[in-house]
């Protein structure tokens, strides 16, 4: 449970590479997520050459800084052959979730940068990544070893809260 309060948007990173060992992990991690009907409409690129990220970080305004990470995820998920395509993209907001706190629990940071639903930004991933036609881009995960700190945010608002009795 830790990682969920410590967690925080990491967008700078060490020049190191990251074990192997550890973005295994990261993918058990994601891979252990519920999913409808057990369905688990996802796929992991795991992109490590500098060209492709370089091109990768140039996908939106908000993507620059995928240029300096060592790694990127980018998490794909299938839209033919499983039970609930519909469902499909809440299926990988979960797997996504766990990523981050796994990346987080394993000393490492990141940050998740949306690439799903806008289909200009998915188009220009799949072309980068040149992925067939059944998969599509959900979204990009920068990681690394943090060069920077950041404060985490207490997001708890008691008056968001509804009870219905």
């Amino acid at each position: 449970m830790n990682s969920i309060f410590h967690r925080t948007s990491i967008r700078k990173y060490e020049d190191r590479p990251v074990e192997q060992e550890k973005i295994t992990e990261i993918l058990r991690a994601g891979m252990q997520s519920p999913s409808a009907v057990n369905q688990q409409p996802w796929e992991f690129y795991v992109v490590t050459n500098r060209e492709v990220i370089e091109n990768l970080a140039r996908v939106s305004q908000y993507s620059h800084c995928v240029a300096s990470a060592p790694v990127v995820i980018v998490p794909v998920y299938k839209v033919d052959g499983i039970p609930v395509p519909s469902m499909a993209p809440l299926d990988m907001t979960i797997a996504q979730e766990n990523i981050w706190l796994q990346t987080d629990a394993l000393g490492l940071g990141g940050v998740w940068i949306g690439i799903a639903p806008f289909e200009d930004h998915m188009e220009y991933v799949s072309k980068a990544l040149n992925l067939p036609a059944n998969l599509k881009a959900f979204s990009l995960f920068p990681l690394g070893y943090p060069a920077e700190t950041r404060k985490q945010q207490d997001r708890f608002f008691e008056d968001r809260i509804h009870y219905v009795k």
